[in-house]
C-alpha cells in the first residue's frame, strides 16, 4: 500500500487519563467507575464495579465515556491472554474513567474503529510489553502510549479495513452472547432442580415447593429429597490429576501434543493453545471438563481436543455418561470455593483426595437422564458456536496485520 503515512499516535488521537476518584466516595448505587480491573482482552466486565454518586455526573462530565471509546489499562496493561483493552458499548454506560486507565478516540485523520485495531495489533502489544516497567505493579505512562509509531492509510481505506474486521468481531460477539444465554439457562435449570430441589414431580409440579418429602442426610447435614442419596465426586466422575512434562519437551513450534499448564491457558469455554510437549505425561480427552486445582481453584474449561494437562489442572468426565450434569456440579462447587475465598479461607490448591471426597446430593437416574437430554442440546450449541468463535478469531488475527500493513486490501 503506497499511501501509508508514518506518524505517532500523539499526533492523531484524543487521549485522556482518568480521574483519581477516592474510595471513600464509593456508593452501592450510581455511575460505574471504569478501572483497569474491569478491562480484559477486548471486553469490559462489571462484576465488581465500583460506583460513584449520579449527582456528581455533571461535575466529572469530561471523564464520562462514550460509545466507541477505546479504553486501556495502564497498570498491569497485559496478561497472558493479551493486552487489556476494550471498546465501550451502550451496555457499559454510564461510566466514568478512573486514574491509571486511558481513554483513546480517533481524530480528524484517524478513524476510531480503525484505531481499535491499531491498539489490538500484535505490534502494539509487543511495544507495550517492551516499555512496561515496575516489578511490583507493571505499568506504562500516557506519553509512552502516545509515542507509539503507526503507519496509517488514508481515511477512506481505514474505514474499509475497520468494517471488515468489525464484521468479524460482531459475529464473534453475537456468538459469545448466545453462548452466555444458553449457559445461563442450563445453570438456572440446575439450580432449580438440584439445589432448590424443585424438579418436576410425577404431576409436573415443583417437588419441594409442592410438599415433596424431604429426608435429613447425615453425611450432607441437610435435607434432601426422598430417594436421593449422598455421593462423593470420585464415585460419579473419572478424575485425572495433571502432571507437567519435563521442561525440555515444551515448545511453541507445534511439535508433539497440545499442552495446558493451568487456568492461565483458559478462555471463555476452551483453553488457548500456546505450548506443545513431545513427552506428555497425563492426558485429557476431547470433551473432558478441565478444572483448575491451583489458585484460582475451581475455574473451568472444556477440552476441545485430546491434550496433555499440567499439574495446575485436573480432567473429569462422568462415569455414567451424564457429562452435562457433571459440568454444572463443578460449577456449583466453584461457587463454594469462591464463597470461601471471599470469606478469607483462600484455597491455594486442592489435592486429589480433597477433590475425590467432595460430597453432593445425587438424584435418581431417570431425573439425570431428563436433565441431560435438555442440557446436552444447550451444550452442543455452545460447543458449535465456540468452535466458530475460535475459527473467526484466528481469521481476524491473521487478517489484522495483513490489512494494517497493506499486504491485503479491503474492497
Amino acid at each position: 500500500m503506497s499511501d501509508l503515512r508514518k506518524t505517532k499516535l500523539r499526533n492523531e488521537i484524543d487521549f485522556l487519563v482518568g480521574f483519581p476518584f477516592k474510595s471513600t466516595g464509593y456508593t452501592s448505587e450510581g455511575v460505574k467507575l471504569l478501572r483497569g480491573d474491569n478491562i480484559s482482552q477486548g471486553t469490559l466486565t462489571w462484576n465488581d464495579a465500583k460506583r460513584w454518586p449520579t449527582t456528581d455526573l455533571e461535575k466529572f462530565k469530561s471523564y464520562e465515556l462514550q460509545v466507541g471509546d477505546i479504553v486501556l489499562a495502564m497498570d498491569r496493561p497485559w496478561i497472558d491472554a493479551g493486552l487489556k483493552y476494550a471498546t465501550v458499548t451502550e451496555q457499559d454506560l454510564p461510566c466514568l474513567l478512573v486514574q491509571r486507565t486511558a481513554r483513546l478516540r480517533g481524530g480528524e485523520n484517524l478513524d476510531t474503529k480503525f484505531l481499535k485495531y491499531v491498539i489490538g495489533s500484535p505490534e502494539f502489544t509487543k511495544y507495550i510489553k517492551y516499555i512496561t516497567t515496575g516489578s511490583l505493579v507493571p505499568h506504562i505512562s500516557g506519553d509512552q502510549i502516545k509515542d507509539f509509531c503507526v503507519s496509517l492509510p488514508n481515511l477512506s481505506t481505514q474505514k474499509k479495513i475497520a468494517d471488515v474486521l468489525f464484521f468479524l468481531d460482531k459475529k464473534i460477539d453475537c456468538n459469545h452472547r448466545i453462548n452466555a444465554k444458553l449457559e445461563s439457562m442450563a445453570k438456572l435449570l440446575y439450580d432449580y432442580w438440584f439445589v432448590q430441589f424443585d424438579y418436576p414431580d410425577t404431576n409436573g409440579k415443583p417437588y419441594k415447593s409442592s410438599g415433596g418429602k424431604m429426608v435429613y442426610n447425615t453425611q450432607l447435614k441437610r435435607d434432601i429429597p426422598e430417594g436421593w442419596i449422598d455421593k462423593q465426586l470420585g464415585q460419579i466422575a473419572n478424575i485425572t490429576m495433571g502432571s507437567s512434562p519435563i521442561g525440555e519437551s515444551l515448545n511453541g513450534a507445534s511439535e508433539g501434543v497440545e499442552f495446558f499448564q493451568g487456568s492461565t491457558d483458559f478462555g471463555w469455554r476452551f483453553p488457548s493453545i500456546r505450548q506443545y510437549t513431545t513427552q506428555p505425561v497425563r492426558m485429557a480427552k476431547q470433551g473432558d471438563i478441565l478444572l483448575s486445582v491451583r489458585a484460582p481453584v475451581g475455574d473451568l474449561n472444556l477440552a476441545h481436543i485430546n491434550c496433555c494437562i499440567g499439574r495446575g489442572l485436573a480432567a473429569l468426565n462422568s462415569k455414567d455418561g451424564f457429562d452435562g450434569f457433571l459440568f454444572y456440579v463443578m460449577q456449583y462447587f466453584k461457587t463454594i470455593f469462591d464463597r470461601r475465598n471471599s470469606e478469607g479461607t483462600t484455597f491455594g490448591s486442592i489435592t486429589k483426595d480433597d477433590l475425590h471426597s467432595l460430597a453432593l446430593a445425587y438424584p435418581p437416574s431417570n431425573l439425570l437422564k431428563k436433565y441431560n437430554e435438555v442440557v446436552s442440546g444447550y451444550n452442543n450449541m455452545v460447543f458449535a458456536r465456540s468452535r466458530e468463535i475460535e475459527q473467526l478469531t484466528k481469521l481476524r488475527d491473521w487478517l489484522l496485520p495483513l490489512l494494517m500493513n497493506g499486504q491485503v486490501t479491503a474492497t
